[in-house]
Formats: C-alpha cells, sequence, structure tokens
C-alpha cells in the first residue's frame, strides 16, 4: 500500500474506532433527533390532522414530512461536531504527529473527513430506521439515495466545521459557533416547515442554507414532496462538498505546528 493511501486509511480507521469508543457522543446524537420526534413531531401531528393540512405539507401527513428534516438535522448535528475533535487534537498534540508524518496531509484530512462522514452515515441509518417505524408512509426505496445525499452533506458540514476549528484554539468558542448557527440553519432548511409558506425574505435565506438542500433532496425520495428540484439538490450538495473538501485539505496542508 503507497504512503498516501496508507495515510488516508489510518485515518479513516481512526475516526470510526474513535467514534465508537465515544459512548457519550454516539448516545448524544442519536437522542438529540428522537427527542424531536417523540415531543414536538407526534405532538404536532396531532395539531395537523385534518384533511387540509396534508395540502400544506405536499400531500403528506405531519411526521412523513418531518422525516426527512430529522434526519438532515441528525447529518447536521453529528458532521459539525468533527471540528471540536480537531481542536481536541491540537490540545492533545495528534494534530502534530500527522503534521510531521511522512504522508500527505491532504489525503489524511481527505480521510478524517471520510472517516467522520461514514460514522454519521451510520447514524443517519439508525435514525432513517427509527422513522421508518414511527412514520410508516416513508417511501422504503428512497433509503439509498438518502444516504447518498446524508453522504454528500456530511462531507460538507463536516469540512466546514474542520475549516472553521483550523482557525480556532478555543473548544468553547467553536461550541458557541455551533449554538448560533444550529437553530437558524435548521428552521431555514424547511426542515419543521414547508418553504413555500415563509416570509420572502426567510426564503431567501433559505436557498443560500446547504442543509435547505439535503432535507429537500431526502423529502423527495422519502416522502415524494419536494420544493426544489431533487436533481439540483444533488448538484448543489455534490459541489459544495467538494469545494468545502478542498479548502480544508489545502488549509492543513498549510498548516504550521504551534
Amino acid at each position: 500500500m503507497s504512503t498516501v493511501l496508507g495515510g488516508f486509511y489510518v485515518m479513516v480507521y481512526r475516526q470510526v474506532k474513535r467514534f465508537f469508543r465515544a459512548r457519550s457522543r454516539v448516545l448524544g446524537t442519536l437522542l438529540n433527533p428522537i427527542i424531536w420526534v417523540l415531543f414536538f413531531g407526534l405532538g404536532w401531528s396531532n395539531v395537523f390532522n385534518f384533511p387540509m393540512a396534508k395540502a400544506i405539507f405536499g400531500g403528506v401527513d405531519y411526521l412523513t414530512f418531518l422525516a426527512p428534516g430529522v434526519i438532515g438535522m441528525t447529518v447536521f448535528t453529528a458532521s459539525f461536531i468533527s471540528g471540536v475533535s480537531v481542536i481536541w487534537d491540537k490540545q492533545f498534540g495528534f494534530l502534530k504527529e500527522v503534521l510531521v508524518a511522512p504522508v500527505s496531509r491532504a489525503e489524511a484530512m481527505v480521510g478524517r473527513l471520510v472517516g467522520d462522514s461514514l460514522t454519521t452515515l451510520l447514524q443517519v441509518a439508525i435514525i432513517a430506521g427509527l422513522m421508518y417505524v414511527i412514520a410508516g408512509s416513508l417511501n422504503p426505496w428512497g433509503a439509498a439515495p438518502t444516504l447518498l445525499l446524508a453522504f454528500l452533506a456530511s462531507l460538507a458540514f463536516s469540512s466546514l466545521g474542520v475549516v472553521l476549528a483550523l482557525k480556532m484554539r478555543s473548544m468553547e468558542g467553536f461550541q458557541l459557533i455551533i449554538n448560533l448557527l444550529m437553530l437558524p440553519l435548521l428552521f431555514l432548511s424547511g426542515a419543521f416547515y414547508p418553504l413555500n409558506t415563509m416570509p420572502e425574505w426567510m426564503k431567501a435565506l433559505s436557498y443560500v442554507n446547504p442543509l435547505t438542500y439535503a432535507v429537500d433532496g431526502m423529502r423527495y425520495f422519502l416522502a415524494g414532496t419536494s420544493a426544489i428540484n431533487p436533481l439540483l439538490d444533488t448538484a448543489v450538495l455534490s459541489a459544495l462538498s467538494a469545494a468545502l473538501l478542498t479548502a480544508a485539505a489545502a488549509l492543513f496542508r498549510g498548516a504550521t505546528i504551534d
């Protein structure tokens, strides 16, 4: 195996193994969407339990409408938290070891991000399975394309988290950024209510929110309704993940030991 590929696979393996060892992280990322479904989704599904409400949500019941949004929320929270592990590695010296190792820095970073995205995909699969149980009308054939969109979105958000983390020293500061971004991005994504019911200014912001395209594409494949062309959703997520992955690799390639 070449040094480059060796560095890539080692980092993928490390991130996956590290995820399974962090039981509190696994539990936390899974409990958050479950709580939203049980206390938000089930509650509001009774409020919208009348025939005209289905027209608001594209012809489906509210739980079916909400399910892709909960999956998108899982992708965002599980992926963006990757930046925390970068700051952690800075503080404990692992990042310095990677910088001086005889491997390509760019390939090592790509391996790290792919590993994080694979762990996110596992969490998405678990949450999606739960959604199929709770919202029984989801399309079973939509699972595969939903996982593909989840992987693309995870690469994008993991890369964005790493780009921010490489410029920061404080874990508290990064957590503050997560808290500032999380709710606005979630509410602007159409995860909880349709895009066409938003005010025009909010709708304009939603179209520059990358999470919007992940949720909308997943909703098309799982629930059969969407506000954006699913081909555009896939194209935007593909371009964004490639751009942010390249930016994270380039930034890490130029990083210095300090």
